[in-house]
């Protein structure tokens, strides 16, 4: 929790809000790709235009997972697909399953 993120790459800032009491950022990227993040605490606002390595804000509480962490999301043309794609084998992703 607080640990800044930043932008992965140029874009327009797409939605920040809550949803299902989470805070949740969008980014809208060139190419038809959309990256979520949630929970993410953010001063940013729909319409900004964010460069490559801005602050878009910081790890906020209210994740599912035993300690914080960050959820990130990517669409390519509304479809999700997996994260990996864009950020690389080092990210760790972990699917979540009804029990």
């Amino acid at each position: 929790m607080g640990e800044v993120v930043r932008a992965p790459a140029v874009g327009t800032i797409a939605f920040v809000g809550t949803v299902v009491n989470r805070p949740v950022l969008s980014i809208e990227h060139p190419g038809g790709l959309r990256t979520t993040y949630e929970p993410l605490s953010s001063e940013a606002e729909a319409g900004q235009p964010v460069a490559q390595g801005d602050v878009l804000g910081v790890v906020a509480s209210g994740g599912v997972c035993p300690t914080e962490c960050l959820h990130v999301g990517v669409k390519l043309n509304d479809e999700y697909v997996n994260p990996r794609l864009y950020f690389g084998a080092s990210v760790r992703v972990f699917l979540l399953t009804p029990n």
